[in-house]
C-alpha cells in the first residue's frame, strides 16, 4: 500500500471515529432528553397539587395585605381615611382592636357583609389567633373572595388578608423546576439533639423565634458529607429550611423549603430535594417566611426541585 493510501485511511478511520463519538453524545443526550421527560411525568400530580394550592382562591397567591397591628383600635377599609386601607374589599369592613391581652375584638361595620368562618355576622367578636388551638377565626367578605385572618409573630400581632381578585393570583405565571432526578432522593441519617432544644430563627421581617430543633439530619453526596438542621412545627412532618449554591443563582435567594418524614426506629430518613419549595415570600411580599439558619447553607448546588418564580 502506498504512503498516499495510507493517509487515506487513517483519515477514513480517524472520521470514522469521530463520527461514532457524535453519535455517541447524540445518544446519551436522547437518552438524557427521555430519561428528564419521564421524571418529570412521573413528578407532574404532585407538582400539579402543588400549582392547585398556590392558586386556591386563599391560597398564597391570594395575599393582598399585611398590617401589623398596635394596641387600640384600627378601622378596616378599602376608603380613604381609614386607619388601614385595604387593597381590595369593601369600603368599611370595621373595626379591629388589639387589647392589652393580645386578644382582637372586630366590630363589622354597619353597612358591611361579613361571615365569621362561614356563618353571617353581625354583632362583635373576639378573633381566634393562628396561635389559637383551632386556629384562626376566617372574616369572609365580598361574597367570600376575601378573608381577613389575625397572625401572631413573636410579640407582634398583625391582620391577614387574603382576595380571590389578587393580581399575583389571577396572573400567575406556573412554577419552573430544575432538571432533578432519582439522585436527589437521598438517604440521610437524623442525630437527635437534646430533648427541648431549640434554635434562633430569624423571619423576613427581621423578627427571631425559638423554634424546635430536634436534631440534624446528615447525609452524603460527591464524597461529602453534608448536615442540616432540622425544624419541628408540631405537623406530622419535619421541616428543612436551607439555602445552597443555586440561592440566587436560578433558586429563590433567600432559600427554599421542604417537608421530610419523621425517621423512623433506625433513624434513617429520605430527603426528596425534588420537593424543594419557594417559600410564601417567593410569590408575595406579605407573608413573614422564615430564613434558613446558618448552619443550614450547604456547600452544594441542589439542582433539584422549584426555581426561582419569575413574576414579570
Amino acid at each position: 500500500m502506498g504512503k498516499g493510501m495510507k493517509t487515506l485511511v487513517i483519515a477514513c478511520i480517524a472520521l470514522a471515529a469521530v463520527a461514532c463519538q457524535r453519535d455517541d453524545g447524540a445518544a446519551a443526550r436522547k437518552a438524557a432528553a427521555e430519561a428528564a421527560r419521564q421524571f418529570a411525568a412521573q413528578e407532574r400530580p404532585w407538582r400539579d397539587e402543588r400549582k392547585a394550592k398556590l392558586v386556591a382562591p386563599d391560597g398564597w397567591t391570594s395575599v393582598i395585605g399585611l398590617h401589623w397591628l398596635e394596641p387600640g383600635g384600627h378601622y378596616v377599609g378599602s376608603a380613604p381615611g381609614n386607619g388601614i386601607r385595604l387593597a381590595k374589599g369593601p369600603a368599611h369592613l370595621g373595626m379591629f382592636e388589639l387589647g392589652k391581652d393580645g386578644r382582637v375584638r372586630f366590630v363589622p361595620d354597619s353597612a358591611a357583609v361579613v361571615t365569621l368562618d362561614g356563618q353571617p355576622l353581625t354583632g362583635a367578636t373576639i378573633l381566634r389567633r393562628d396561635i389559637d388551638e383551632d386556629g384562626p377565626s376566617k372574616l369572609g367578605f365580598d361574597d367570600g373572595k376575601g378573608q381577613a385572618t389575625i397572625i401572631v409573630r413573636g410579640d407582634r400581632t398583625a391582620l391577614r388578608v387574603k382576595h380571590a381578585d389578587a393580581d399575583s393570583r389571577t396572573h400567575f405565571r406556573g412554577i419552573s423546576y430544575w432538571p432533578g432526578g432519582p439522585g436527589w432522593k437521598v438517604q440521610a441519617r437524623f442525630v437527635p439533639h437534646a430533648k427541648g432544644k431549640t434554635l434562633p430563627i430569624v423571619n423576613i421581617v427581621n423578627m427571631v423565634e425559638q423554634v424546635p430543633n430536634p436534631g440534624v439530619v446528615e447525609f452524603q453526596r460527591d464524597g461529602k458529607t453534608h448536615r442540616l438542621e432540622v425544624l419541628d412545627q408540631g405537623e406530622p412532618t419535619l421541616f428543612l429550611v436551607w439555602a445552597d449554591r443555586t440561592s440566587g443563582h436560578g433558586s429563590y435567594p433567600a432559600g427554599r423549603y421542604l417537608d421530610i418524614p419523621r425517621p423512623g426506629p433506625d433513624g434513617r430518613v429520605l430527603i426528596d430535594f425534588n420537593r424543594g419549595e419557594n417559600p410564601p415570600c417567593a410569590f408575595t411580599p406579605y407573608a413573614t417566611c422564615p430564613l434558613p439558619p446558618p448552619a443550614n447553607r450547604l456547600d452544594l448546588a441542589v439542582v433539584a426541585g422549584e426555581k426561582v418564580y419569575a413574576k414579570h
